[in-house]
């Protein structure tokens, strides 16, 4: 196991800002264009990968041998696959017969990266491993920020292995120290079961959680395994990870354990991308309770719709009728005083012929003799204004007795057979409607 310190991030970029500040030339304005368009396109396509450590064995192999050929192909099929959502793959290159010449190598990407920073960083640790670290040993580990390179001439596929390993730490130290190694340690604790538990074919084995430290410091947290692990060796993996970090050194912002299976890594700065993958384990407590406010909202707005649906319905017949009622007035005054056959057809019987002598005495002008029109056997005949609410402009009002009510109502029974046309003023008193 190895320790070594490391520049927090904030550290470098401050030390990067100030070397740029000590003295900018001037350019002119397409010069100035020209460096936007370069950093825009570099920001698009992604920061360089940033190397922390390498390891390499003592075996080595011959150059332009069978095994360089093969772990060159090796290097190609990584690359190749360097886009899979899973930010994991590994694979074999060689044949059985000579298993000296086999090839076994994967990759690993951090958990919570996209896919073309996933590519950028096995691209660049394809290129830089023998070029600049390993040039010809047969096993190699490199680890990066955003990724791991690993090959070996052995099989090491789901064996979990902790070395070779390595510690790094942040150089800055932190106020109470005991209190933070203790939230670091309890906050990379809570998040193994999580990770270690995700076994899904392909799924990632990563999690991540920030916890307040201060109110103005919060302290990131991130474990991660090989997909191809066990949840036992996932779990064993990283808790003897956590107790090497907490117990090799105290009063530091930040640091992180490196090994070939596993890494653990905390710090007072977001060094992932923050809520872009949460971390594994059961769903939150009130999603039950959300699924019932949601079908209650999704209920009442139902229930809501079918309401104002409903009263548009009624409002729109209510005024399709009123419209009729005018029309059908509207007519009966411009039929001259001649009957209104359509709207009077519905009078079936004299019952419905009746008023109340309030009305009766309205419609006649108090019984004048100039509406009088005149006699029959059961009593005076008298023509009536056109009230609004009826059909008719004219009608002929017979005023009769109670003794005389009974036979006046056979004849206008059978007048009706007849008469299509009426119109109808009631009375208790006994008045009826004579036929127009």
């Amino acid at each position: 196991m190895f320790l070594t310190p490391e520049t927090s991030e904030p550290e470098q970029a401050e030390h990067r800002t100030d070397h740029i500040n000590m003295g900018i030339p001037s350019f002119s304005v397409s010069t100035h264009l020209v460096l936007l368009s370069i950093l825009i396109s570099l920001s698009i396509r992604g920061e360089a990968a940033e190397y922390r450590y390498h390891f390499c064995s003592n075996q080595t192999f011959s150059p332009n041998s069978a095994y360089q050929s093969n772990l060159n192909n090796l290097f190609s099929f990584l690359n190749a696959n360097s886009t899979r959502e899973a930010g994991f793959y590994n694979t074999t290159v060689g044949q059985t017969q000579t298993p000296e010449n086999t090839v076994y190598g994967l990759f690993l990407c951090r958990g919570d990266l996209a896919t073309i920073e996933c590519q950028d960083c096995v691209s660049a640790s394809t290129k830089e491993i023998v070029r600049l670290y390993c040039p010809e040993e047969k096993e190699a580990v490199i680890w990066y920020d955003e990724c791991m390179l690993r090959y070996s001439n052995r099989s090491f596929f789901s064996i979990m292995e902790y070395e070779p390993s390595k510690i790094l730490w942040n150089l800055l130290d932190i106020t109470e120290p005991n209190r933070f190694i203790q939230l670091a340690e309890k906050t990379l604790s809570d998040l193994v079961p999580g990770a270690a538990a995700n076994a899904l074919s392909g799924a990632k084995r990563f999690g991540t959680k920030e916890t307040k430290f201060t109110d103005s410091q919060t302290l990131y947290n991130l474990v991660q395994c090989l997909p191809d692990l066990s949840s036992f060796d996932c779990n064993r993996c990283l808790r003897e990870a956590i107790t090497n970090l907490s117990t090799a050194f105290r009063g530091k912002r930040g640091g992180r354990v490196l090994n070939p299976s596993c890494n653990v890594r905390y710090e007072v700065f977001a060094f992932y991308h923050v809520q872009a993958v949460p971390a594994p384990g059961p769903g939150p407590k009130g999603k039950g309770k959300s699924s019932k406010v949601i079908a209650i909202v999704i209920a009442v707005t139902i229930a809501a719709s079918v309401v104002l649906v409903i009263l548009l319905y009624c409002f729109r017949r209510r005024r399709a009728r009123m419209k009729s009622n005018d029309i059908k007035e509207e007519n009966a005054q411009k039929s001259d005083g001649l009957p209104n056959y359509h709207a009077a057809s519905e009078i079936t019987n004299v019952e419905s012929l009746q008023f109340d002598f309030g009305t009766i005495e309205v419609a006649t002008n108090k019984f004048s003799d100039d509406n009088k029109i005149g006699e029959g056997g059961f009593g005076k005949v008298y023509k009536v204004r056109r009230i609004k609410t009826h059909f008719l402009r004219f009608l002929v009002l017979k005023i009769s007795k109670y003794s005389k009510f009974t036979a006046y109502k056979n004849e206008i029974n059978s007048n009706l057979k007849s008469f299509q046309s009426w119109d109808f003023i009631n009375s208790a008193k006994g008045t009826i409607l004579q036929p127009i």
